[in-house]
Parts: C-alpha cells; structure tokens; sequence
C-alpha cells in the first residue's frame, strides 16, 4: 500500500530537516578547521610536540570521515527527494523486493531504498 499523503508530507519534511542538519554540520566542520589556527593562538600551524602532531592528525582524518559520511547522507537524501517529487506514489517501495518499506523504518531513515539495512 502506498504512503498516504499525510505520510509523504511527514517523510517530505523529515528529509528537508535531516538535509538542513547536514549541510549545517558540514559548513560548522569548514568554518572550523579554516579558523582552528586562530582560535588556539599558534604562531604557527606546526604543533611543537610529536604527540600534538599525532592527535592533530587523528582528529583531521576523523573530521574528514565524518564529512565524507554527511556528504553520503546529503547525497542519499537528495536522491530520496527526487524520488519522492518525480513518482510520489512509488516513493517508499523497497528497490529489492518491490515491497512497501514500513512508515516507522522511513520515519528513522527517511532516504531508506530497502526495508533492510544495507551494509557498505
């Protein structure tokens, strides 16, 4: 059975929330590494520790691993929003099994394909 439409209007603004959420993530992640330097008051962007050097570098690859996911999701939910406006009807309907992918799933993971997770 296809979503109501009270059901897409939900999904619709549960996507353009979590979207909003991502993309403000990522530009705080920008403004705060292009300003990291200042705010910590270094003369210079070498850390005079090895140790320093090593978690500077740590949290730089997780920054990056946490952009590179977020900029995952934002793709997924703008392909989800373009499912949603170009077939509203089919929107929801598992890619696999052509079976309808329950609301409470869509609720959580509103880009959901699949009624089951995926693993990457």
């Amino acid at each position: 059975m296809p979503l109501t439409k009270p059901q897409r209007d939900e999904i619709e603004k549960l996507l353009r929330d979590e979207r909003e959420r991502a993309l403000r993530i990522l530009n705080r992640a920008v403004e705060d590494s292009a300003g990291e330097q200042d705010r910590a008051g270094d003369l210079s962007s070498m850390p005079l520790h090895l140790a320093d050097r090593g978690t500077d570098t740590m949290q730089d690859e997780l920054d990056a691993a946490n952009a590179t996911r977020l900029s995952r999701q934002l793709a997924e939910i703008d392909a989800a929003l373009e499912r949603l406006y170009g077939n509203p009807d089919g929107f929801g309907v598992c890619e696999k099994t052509g079976r309808d992918i329950p609301i409470g799933r869509l609720r959580v993971i509103p880009w959901a394909r699949t009624i089951e997770q995926e693993v990457e």
